[in-house]
């Protein structure tokens, strides 16, 4: 980790998972500052999240992959994002030596963060540590105020806590997008085209953060172009196949192959639970509905 040949910089930290307006906010304050110093920006993040690795969260429901995270952070425009392995022994480094070396590597002359930001063994290194040490080390400090909705702050945990229960309007209003998630389309049974609704079953990533069950009104977009869908997370129990939770989408308009194609989903609203239908027939009628429902929401968007 050294952009020291590219001259100081602007320096924030933090795990960045799903680049929420929150971090949208923070990052574009330190852009600006950084433009106007004439100084490089750059976002620091750390792969596994820390609490995957001190706390054991599992499932680990990340928003982002590492590399969305970066493409995220680029596209607001930041000019080096550094992804770091987080593990036990960087969890040992006091606040005191990480700043050292990131001062040595990365020479920053502004560090900005949140109120609720620390780091370092025991979190060590808070804001009332950086306030005590900027001065010592070299560096002014920039506080952001948090950014809140619906009397909240808005964080990745709440936003994973929207996803889990499958709100996806309350995740898009503090992500400021919808929640998208990509994958890869899989051989399936080929039950959904019997049925007259061929669906792409989607290989995602397995520690990705899911909607809850669930069939939703989504875009599909398949390289630069983009479909209305209907997408099924949940067990199939019509078929009581015993796949475990898959995600499935069918693309309104769309006459193709599919498999082996990459497919984003951009989840915009949840349309009804999963359901076991008797009847197989009786399952096609209720997806004929859940295609108009799904027209009539995302026409609206």
């Amino acid at each position: 980790m050294d952009v020291n040949a590219f001259g100081s910089t602007l320096l924030t930290i933090g795990a960045f998972d799903g680049v929420h307006r929150g971090h949208q906010a923070l990052v574009t304050d330190m852009i600006v500052s950084a433009r106007t110093s004439g100084l490089q920006s750059v976002a620091l993040t750390f792969f596994p999240h820390p609490s995957v690795v001190l706390s054991g969260r599992n499932p680990a429901s990340y928003i982002h992959r590492p590399d969305e995270k970066a493409i995220a952070l680029e596209k607001l425009g930041v000019d080096w994002v550094v992804t770091l392995p987080f593990n036990e022994r960087r969890a040992k480094i006091t606040a005191g030596d990480f700043t050292r070396q990131l001062r040595r590597d990365l020479d920053f002359r502004q560090f900005w963060c949140g109120r609720d930001f620390a780091f370092g063994c025991g979190r060590e290194g808070d804001i009332d540590w950086l306030q005590e040490h900027s001065r010592e080390f070299g560096f002014s400090l920039h506080i952001a105020e948090p950014v809140r909705h619906e009397n909240g702050v808005i964080s990745s945990s709440r936003v994973r806590d929207y996803i889990r229960r499958g709100d996806m309007a309350g995740a898009m209003r503090c992500l400021g997008r919808p929640l998208r998630i990509p994958g890869i389309v899989e051989t399936g049974s080929g039950r959904g085209r019997s049925i007259g609704f061929p669906t792409a079953n989607l290989d995602v990533w397995d520690e990705r953060a899911r909607p809850a069950v669930g069939v939703y009104a989504a875009f599909a977009w398949l390289e630069e172009v983009r479909y209305h869908a209907v997408v099924n997370v949940g067990l199939r129990p019509t078929f009581d196949d015993g796949h475990g939770v898959t995600i499935e989408t069918h693309l309104l308009d769309f006459n193709g192959n599919l498999y082996g194609r990459r497919l984003l989903l951009d989840f915009i609203a949840r349309l009804r639970d999963e359901r076991k239908f008797e009847h197989t027939q009786d399952l096609g009628a209720q997806i004929k509905v859940d295609v108009n429902t799904a027209r009539e929401v995302l026409a609206e968007v």
